[in-house]
């Protein structure tokens, strides 16, 4: 039923906060898109990532012991190379000494992204081959030769095949050479954004034919945040919109009023009509009037069968629509013209002329006792009298306005930072934010209904992904630069959190993780709660100094 406008106002028996959650858990679901996800943790350098070729198989088929590069494995997709990060020291692979020092040209490309084109001298290649031989000689188990016994060279690579032995070897040079290829880009390189762009049958031709090599390597690098204007954040002009659902006064005596009824029995009305206060059952249809008065077609999203209307919630509804309806019988049916606002939520309704019949099923009034101390214990547990009532409810409404003004103020200070920034957005951290936000709306989709295995497979399959991050492009670019305007605040800034404030909120992090019996990277937990942290000290920052003013609407 589209005829209702949803409240704010959050109910005082089921309290949240709205101010962002310092604790993991609760940055995981939509929060992130507003003020909890705030820098994100691909951006931390020195964290393992992977390194894809151009998509290219191979097997070997000899007898031999086929030796296992630490730094490669190979899948049914391609050939994959195992780096640690940025650094010039490659996971598991102590950086080694080089015979001849390697060039490396770094060009600047669209989007914070680097090409690196890499050219390995012949002394280079020569010294991986030697290896590769040395090796190959351990592992071999060739018929007439005992084992760990040299064997010669020309017969160890008739038997193993030369080309194995240039694989293997185009393999050794990369291992050794692209950490130091990558020293240009240390600390600045994106997690799981190093690809080697250059094919390896181009590779294994040049390495054959020039006894060198030379290949080109795509990092994705950390963006640069431009202001506009330059350090334009120290100094805010905020207009933030309130709701007026929100204001602890309004709010208490709603609360009391909602309680109070609950108390209440409701009684069928026989001897009149509609009145405001009553609680009636209607089935609604409407369609919509052209200029000319004649109907044209069914608004499905204004139809309801049994739909219970408060008639105290009149204000929370369609214009004009309680106003319609006083004085209606039960077992009564009443036709009226209504328009929809501009301001409609639903932008397919807005200013649509519409022709409404109503048919009144039940109607009921509430038989309520007598709004005195003898309730107290009864609206809220605990109090004796109905003023002790009262002022706990103002004390919770008073929170609760302050939490939703804070938590207003965050998301304008956010929007705005992310007006006044301008930044190239790489791919992979594109990818990389829009597929954390993708987890967390199916988390929540999760907590919310159950879904089976298939329904988790069809909303997890990489179509239903890729939906989602073209749809929205929009707000996942929003959200990265909200995220890359904190972070740049926080390090202009010199902004500082305890190591306390750092340790109880991962403890609180990983026993919320163990609770719900959910697995868990202590380092990852650890990251995002940095993140949560730096974030909350950036926004406390900024609200000490920009210029507020609340306007309610």
């Amino acid at each position: 039923m589209e005829l209702c406008v949803l409240s704010s106002t959050t109910m005082l028996n089921s309290v949240v906060s709205f101010k962002p959650s310092l604790r993991l858990h609760d940055s995981v679901p939509f929060a992130s898109v507003h003020s909890v996800s705030f820098k994100s943790s691909i951006l931390r350098s020195g964290s393992k990532r992977s390194l894809h070729y151009p998509n290219e198989t191979f097997s070997f088929s000899r007898r031999i012991s086929c030796h296992q590069w630490p730094w490669f494995r190979r899948n049914s997709s391609g050939f994959i190379v195992q780096a640690a990060s940025s650094s010039s020291v490659a996971a598991g692979v102590e950086e080694d000494w080089l015979p001849a020092d390697i060039q490396v040209t770094e060009t600047e490309e669209p989007n914070s992204r680097v090409r690196l084109s890499v050219e390995v001298p012949p002394a280079v290649c020569d010294d991986c081959y030697k290896r590769v031989i040395n090796e190959l000689m351990k592992q071999a188990k060739i018929p007439g030769f005992r084992p760990g016994k040299k064997v010669p060279e020309s017969i160890l690579i008739s038997y193993v095949g030369k080309q194995y032995v240039q694989k293997a070897t185009v393999e050794s040079i990369l291992k050794r050479t692209l950490p130091k290829a990558m020293s240009s880009v240390t600390g600045r390189a994106l997690r799981d954004s190093v690809r080697i762009v250059t094919k390896f049958s181009d590779m294994e031709e040049t390495y054959s034919s020039l006894n060198s090599l030379r290949y080109d390597v795509i990092v994705d690098v950390v963006p640069e945040v431009r202001w506009n204007p330059e350090n334009g954040y120290k100094s805010l002009k905020i207009v933030v919109e309130v709701d007026s659902d929100i204001d602890a006064q309004n709010a208490c005596k709603r609360e009391l009023r909602r309680r109070h009824k609950s108390l209440g029995a409701l009684k069928i009305v026989t001897d009149r009509g509609l009145q405001v206060g009553d609680l009636v059952v209607l089935d609604i249809s409407a369609t919509t009037v052209e200029q000319d008065g004649s109907s044209v077609q069914q608004i499905p999203d204004a139809e309801s069968k049994g739909f219970h209307f408060d008639t105290e919630d009149g204000d929370k509804v369609l214009p004009g629509f309680l106003d319609a309806l006083l004085a209606i019988r039960r077992g009564e049916t009443k036709s009226f013209p209504l328009m929809f606002p501009e301001s409609w939520r639903q932008e397919s309704l807005r200013g649509v002329h519409a022709q409404f019949t109503v048919e009144c099923k039940e109607l009921f009034y509430r038989d309520l006792p007598d709004l005195d101390d003898s309730l107290a214990d009864k609206l809220l547990p605990g109090c004796t009298t109905l003023e002790q009532v009262k002022e706990s409810l103002l004390q919770k409404c008073q929170e609760l306005e302050q939490n939703a003004r804070d938590q207003a103020t965050d998301n304008a200070i956010l929007d705005l930072l992310r007006q006044m920034v301008d930044v190239d957005i790489p791919q992979s951290l594109f990818e990389e934010q829009g597929r954390q936000l993708y987890a967390a709306k199916l988390l929540q989709i999760q907590a919310n209904m159950k879904l089976n295995e298939q329904q988790l497979a069809s909303l997890s399959s990489p179509k239903a992904v890729n939906e989602y991050l073209e749809n929205q492009r929009e707000n996942i670019t929003n959200v990265i630069k909200q995220n890359l305007a904190v972070g740049d605040i926080f390090k202009r800034e010199n902004l500082q959190f305890s190591t306390e404030e750092l340790v109880k909120e991962v403890e609180n992090s990983i026993a919320e993780f163990k609770r719900h019996k959910q697995e868990y990277d202590e380092e990852r937990v650890r990251d995002q709660v940095q993140e949560v942290l730096e974030g909350a000290k950036v926004l406390e920052w900024l609200r000490e100094r920009a210029e507020i003013q609340y306007v309610t609407r």
